[in-house]
């Protein structure tokens, strides 16, 4: 299990800043699919009408987890970079890992 803080100081390359700040922490996720794309308009063309399915649809998934990316915002200039790390099953942000079978009071 990965666990990452919220807030980390690293560079930051904003035209403002171009020196190490405090950047607040969050996991990049993907956009919603546009439906204007030219590789969605020339499926929907070509999918549209008889004939069923006319493309590949792929089944042989071989990797169990997905590279972590993290978002990092810079709290002064908002400048906003990302940083891939490796890849993990558990993925947390937070600042404490939890204990196992240790009392919490």
């Amino acid at each position: 299990m990965v666990v990452i803080p919220k807030g980390r100081k690293t560079f930051c390359p904003g035209k403002n800043c171009r020196k190490h700040q405090l950047h607040k922490v969050t996991q990049y996720k993907k956009g919603k699919d546009s439906l204007y794309a030219q590789g969605k308009r020339r499926y929907d063309r070509k999918q549209s009408g008889f004939g069923g399915q006319t493309k590949p649809i792929f089944h042989k998934k071989a990797k169990t987890t997905k590279k972590i990316v993290l978002r990092l915002e810079c709290t002064s200039c908002k400048y906003k970079s990302h940083k891939v790390i490796k890849r993990c099953k558990h993925f947390e942000l937070g600042d404490q890992k939890k204990q196992k079978g240790g009392s919490t009071w």
